[in-house]
């Protein structure tokens, strides 16, 4: 053992070793690349309206980090106005020095995580260099639009509509906080296994003056192929006036179900204690709204406190005013003559405002521009839409089709540029040939 007197590098070493040397390669690929392409456009721009003034150099910062290239910089006659045609046939603005991957990136973090500043660590951290603050990846967000999809077909005679509210608190306002209104619509649930899932699940939330239930029609009539006349609703929310409004907006066209989740909890709360409360469970689960009252009543006077007592009178007063939001929505379809097979009960709602919640409250308030924009950007993530960002290029989520089928032409001269710049290159494969290091690195040869 004393003739062997190679070092070994540890797990960790050897890890940030191949990263920095990938990072080393990425930059002078896309370098080449990048104004390998801008050469190209010169050559086949329209040289009677593209005249070409300079070179301008620029630096982007991308997720392996600073690429700085020298890119054409022209006059366009015909719009009177300077340009760089390589930002416009890349969708990006260069100027701006932020690559469109680290912008998708640095969204989905703030978005997904717990706070902007928290998001712009995580990306220096993985990265090894700054590329964005917290405070730009929030003008980012907040100068962002959502891009709406191609309206979607409702499978079914039926639309389901869980609501709910969820407080936000305010910063530096007359107002401490605001309600915020959400829904979300499905068109059933499918199974897989134990697992259910809602299906075509899409999100609402209420913005602007007009009446929510007014606005959420607006909202069905954008987004999906929803017909009136033809399409039930079986909504589903708590006992709050702007819910159950929805009896006098829809009529008969919808069915109000008390949400049975936040009904359960209440009963649980108030007479939990009570001889009868097994007897209330039982009402519940049957769908039995009258059994329910009457066993209620019976609890009446025997609660500990008036605060008790107050809320069970209010609880048995919203019962006695819509009793049919505690029976079974099914039976009311199948008097519509429509097939209720596959249906579940209702009460999705707050599993709902618990990913919102995790992301608004926690302690946090926020500006009304602020939080419409970490709204936009939720809504944006869950349903799987584009936002249309700061730069003015519009950025989808990824999809693993974008990922696998780039342009052949482009993948050969990616293979072909790591060649000429992989070659003699590298200086641990200028060592001996019996280090780790190089015979790892010898092993990537032909990937």
């Amino acid at each position: 053992m004393q003739n062997h007197t190679t070092k070994y590098p540890n797990l960790k070493q050897l890890e940030l070793l191949v990263w920095r040397i990938c990072q080393f390669f990425f930059i002078e690929i896309m370098k080449r690349i990048l104004e390998d392409l801008d050469a190209q456009i010169a050559q086949e721009r329209d040289t009677q309206r593209f005249r070409m003034k300079e070179k301008s150099p620029t630096v982007i910062n991308s997720l392996f980090g600073a690429i700085p290239i020298k890119r054409n910089y022209y006059f366009d006659q015909k719009a009177h106005e300077s340009v760089y045609l390589l930002d416009r046939y890349l969708e990006f603005e260069g100027r701006n020095a932020l690559s469109p991957l680290v912008e998708e990136v640095a969204l989905a973090l703030a978005i997904n995580g717990p706070s902007y500043r928290k998001a712009a660590e995580t990306l220096e951290k993985f990265l090894g260099y700054r590329v964005i603050s917290h405070e730009a990846i929030r003008q980012h967000l907040m100068a962002s639009e959502v891009l709406q999809k191609a309206r979607e077909t409702v499978h079914s005679p039926v639309l389901f509509v869980e609501v709910d509210g969820l407080y936000i608190k305010h910063q530096r306002q007359s107002k401490r906080g605001k309600e915020e209104k959400i829904a979300v619509i499905h068109q059933g649930w499918e199974t897989n296994g134990k697992r259910v899932r809602l299906k075509h699940k899409r999100h609402f939330v209420h913005d602007g003056e007009q009446p929510f239930w007014e606005a959420f029609e607006k909202f069905l009539m954008d987004e999906f192929d929803y017909d009136p006349t033809k399409h039930k609703l079986v909504i589903n929310g708590d006992g709050a006036k702007w819910i159950t409004a929805c009896r006098e907006y829809f009529k008969e066209r919808a069915f109000y179900c008390m949400d049975r989740f936040h009904l359960a909890r209440e009963i649980r709360r108030l007479c939990r204690k009570h001889p009868r409360y097994r007897q209330m469970q039982k009402a519940l689960e049957a769908y039995d709204s009258q059994r329910l009252l009457t066993e209620l009543n019976s609890a009446v006077g025997t609660l500990q406190t008036a605060e008790q007592e107050a809320r069970l009178e209010q609880l048995i007063q919203q019962i006695e005013k819509h009793p049919q939001a505690v029976e079974d929505y099914r039976q009311w379809l199948q008097e519509q003559g429509i097939d209720t097979t596959g249906m579940r009960p209702m009460g999705s709602a707050e599993s709902t405002m618990h990913v919102f919640a995790r992301r608004l409250k926690q302690g946090r308030s926020w500006s009304e521009k602020g939080v419409r924009a970490m709204m936009r950007g939720l809504v944006a993530c869950l349903d799987n839409l584009g936002l249309k960002t700061l730069f003015g290029r519009v950025e989808a989520w990824p999809t693993s089709r974008e990922e696998d089928n780039p342009p052949k032409c482009y993948a050969e001269k990616v293979t072909k540029t790591f060649e000429q710049v992989a070659r003699d290159n590298i200086p641990y494969l200028k060592n001996k040939a019996n280090l780790p290091v190089y015979r790892a690195l010898k092993g990537l040869v032909g990937f």
